[in-house]
């Protein structure tokens, strides 16, 4: 099965499918998803319908007849269902028949790491003892939240540290704490099943 994965940021570029292959190992550590290189695609160009066809024809030719395309982009301050179920329709409008997946992850892909701060307290320049908030997903400015809660004036910087905190972060703590996340884990679930 092939995956061809939509994603925003640079830093989505190596940690997503690091993820999808953690996530598809607990279901089977046999699986080995064969993950295409993703896609980058800024946020607001996604949803502008020149640019969305394109990509979508796009990553559906990287995907194959019988691949999978995966969006996963920041919601922000938009609701993540109503922009989901857009891709998905639109995707299926321009291409029927495609499987399709669509998460975004509430507020930022970062808020995913902050529903799971105690796992990654004292890695990368995190401050021991870390705790996650209450309501990780509401914050705003994920990145800046771990940037404050890193140690000796370190910055968190997506394409340092995403793909390492996306190897360690503890998913099942994530899940119970981050809707998005407990979504993207739902689907990926699900891709493996069809």
């Amino acid at each position: 099965m092939k995956i061809s994965c939509v994603v925003e940021g640079h830093g989505e570029v190596e940690a997503l499918p690091l993820l999808i292959r953690r996530i598809a190992s607990t279901i089977n550590p046999a699986l080995t998803p064969a993950i295409k290189p993703p896609i980058r695609v800024g946020r607001q160009r996604v949803f502008q319908p020149y640019e969305f066809e394109r990509t979508i024809k796009l990553a559906a030719a990287k995907a194959g007849d019988d691949g999978i395309v995966l969006f996963v982009l920041d919601a922000d301050d938009d609701c993540p269902f109503e922009k989901c179920d857009w891709i998905k329709r639109e995707a299926r409008r321009i291409i029927p028949g495609i499987t399709i997946f669509a998460v975004m992850a509430k507020r930022e892909f970062e808020a995913w790491f902050i529903a799971a701060a105690e796992s990654l307290a004292g890695y990368r320049g995190l401050q021991d003892g870390l705790l996650a908030p209450e309501y990780p997903e509401e914050i705003r400015g994920a990145k800046e939240w771990l940037s404050r809660r890193m140690d000796g004036g370190r910055l968190y910087r997506p394409t340092m540290d995403q793909t390492a905190f996306a190897a360690t972060f503890d998913m099942e703590m994530a899940r119970s704490r981050s809707p998005s996340f407990s979504k993207l884990y739902r689907d990926i679930q699900a891709m493996f099943a069809v």
